[in-house]
């Protein structure tokens, strides 16, 4: 035993072996659905900061209008469009698979008698979802116009 190692030398006094701990060191690594799950679930961090900057506009909004036109005049810099553009990337990989989980997660849909397919649930939401996404763009847009 060395001086790392966290293990007790003697389990206790009726069993002299000692117990078996799972290396858990870089666990999620080893598997690549692990490794795709680590990166759904680390898009998160990007969720978070997202809505941190949505909350400094809000601030910024109930500051007046000059501290409102300064948080636009920041989101206008080439770093902050890059790291909009790094939004939108990790954005789409977090829906992406966010919707192949989905019909994972739900009963089984039959239609017609039949189980519908996995992959079709999946491009049926991605389907919707792009479909609500551009059909609010596109109000935001006239109402803006």
């Amino acid at each position: 035993m060395s001086a790392s190692d966290p293990r007790p030398a003697v389990a206790s006094a009726d069993n002299p072996r000692r117990p078996y701990v799972r290396p858990m060191a870089g666990w999620w690594q080893r598997n690549p659905f692990f490794v795709r799950y680590m990166a759904r679930e680390g898009t998160a961090l990007f969720v978070a900061a997202y809505a941190l900057i949505l909350l400094v506009g809000l601030v910024r909004l109930a500051q007046g209008e000059a501290a409102w036109n300064g948080w636009l005049e920041a989101l206008r810099s080439p770093a902050s469009i890059l790291l909009h553009l790094v939004f939108v990337a990790v954005f789409a990989f977090h829906t992406v698979t966010w919707f192949e989980v989905l019909p994972k997660t739900m009963p089984p849909l039959i239609v017609g008698g039949k189980r519908v397919a996995q992959s079709a649930i999946t491009a049926g939401a991605i389907a919707v979802a792009a479909g609500a996404s551009l059909a609010l763009f596109g109000i935001v847009w006239g109402l803006t116009r």
